[in-house]
């Protein structure tokens, strides 16, 4: 397996334009290229396009490039736009497609430019830098832009997350890494935090889209309130009982969360695929012979296996079964400091086994 192609951040791409416009307006020559130290210590040259001059105004662009990950902004002209002022120090704002924050919860305060602290620090040091090489000692202004952001953010979780009108500069290293599992985490706990931060002690999670399908088109929740956890629902479990969440409901398809009834926490076929061998269990308890346990076992989906156990007259007394170990492997994971419910459902056959309290938490989300 070839190794995979690391990037660079919006953030380190917005210092790096930064520092070449300071250039270019302290000096009146445009650098090519410019180097600029990410956060790992690692120094990049990272090439700098769409240079514009004006008496008190110079422009410049990076683009972005994500390497091997799929990273939706990869392509995009990062561009920073640097002015003196009379007022001393560094004012940095965002301008064309960088969003505004407008919910609690977030590391930048509401009503500013969704730039993240560490690019932030980062843009004020490279302008720092080239203020001093040059002994320039006047107020300096910086406004970040990204020209199509707006229209790149709609495929984003930036208005989920209260961050409107574009993207965000991000970053804590400068480097992007091809998207990992901490990528993915760090981006549920940001989502948890938002809503905690707004008040809520309630969370709906579905570990993908048919969960947030069914939870939407068959109960009438709102799934702009859901946590959408992939398959880490230890981790999710793990950072709501942090965060102080007092209620959870669980929605999901069978496929998926039958693996909680082993206490198979991450869920993706590549760390544990056991749910013929959990089905094929508790349908041997429910009654099935030697045989029907082995037809079970060769099934490759959760509805084929429902198909058997339909015929045989045991599968709501197997699901029953499956729910029960469900609940009792949820309520170790979070030591009973959440009262967590949950639905297991097909699109076939709708909901095949919720826990006893699971209205409780239903109506409470659908009056929210």
């Amino acid at each position: 397996m070839k190794e995979l192609r690391t990037g660079v951040t919006t953030g380190l791409c917005a210092a790096a334009a930064a520092k070449a416009a300071a250039i270019t307006l302290l000096s009146a020559n445009p650098p090519s290229h410019v180097e600029i130290s990410a956060k790992n210590n690692n120094v990049l040259s990272l090439e700098i396009i769409d240079v514009t001059q004006e008496s008190n105004m110079a422009k410049c662009a990076v683009q972005k490039d994500a390497g091997d990950d799929p990273d939706i902004t990869n392509g995009a002209k990062v561009y920073a736009a640097v002015s003196k002022t009379s007022a001393a120090g560094i004012v940095i704002d965002g301008g064309e497609g960088i969003g505004r924050v407008t919910k609690p919860g977030l590391k930048v305060p509401i009503g500013k430019a969704a730039i993240n602290p560490v690019p932030m620090e980062m843009i004020e040091a490279a302008i720092k830098e080239v203020c001093g090489v040059y002994d320039y000692t006047g107020g300096i202004k910086v406004i970040i832009s990204i020209p199509g952001g707006e229209e790149i953010a709609k495929k984003t979780m930036n208005q989920r997350l209260g961050i409107i009108g574009g993207l965000s500069i991000l970053g804590t290293t400068g480097i992007v890494e091809p998207m990992s599992d901490k990528a993915i985490i760090e981006t549920i706990k940001t989502e948890i935090d938002v809503l905690v931060a707004s008040g809520k002690k309630n969370l709906l999670i579905t570990p993908g889209n048919y969960g947030r399908g069914f939870a939407q088109k068959e109960l009438g929740l709102d799934i702009g309130k859901a946590i959408k956890c992939s398959n880490f629902i230890g981790e999710t479990l793990d950072y709501a009982c942090v965060k102080g969440i007092e209620q959870i409901l669980l929605i999901g398809h069978a496929g998926k969360l039958v693996k909680l009834a082993g206490g198979i926490m991450n869920t993706h076929s590549a760390i544990a695929d056991c749910r013929m061998e959990i089905i094929a269990a508790h349908s041997a308890m429910a009654g099935a012979g030697g045989e029907t346990t082995r037809q079970i076992m060769e099934c490759v989906t959760s509805e084929a296996a429902i198909e058997i156990m339909l015929k045989l007259g045991i599968n709501s007394h197997v699901w029953e079964s499956i729910g029960a170990k469900i609940g009792f492997h949820l309520g170790a994971r979070t030591q009973g400091s959440i009262a967590i419910e949950y639905i297991v459902f097909t699109q076939d056959h709708g909901v095949l086994v919720q826990s006893d309290t699971t209205q409780s938490g239903y109506f409470r989300l659908q009056g929210e």
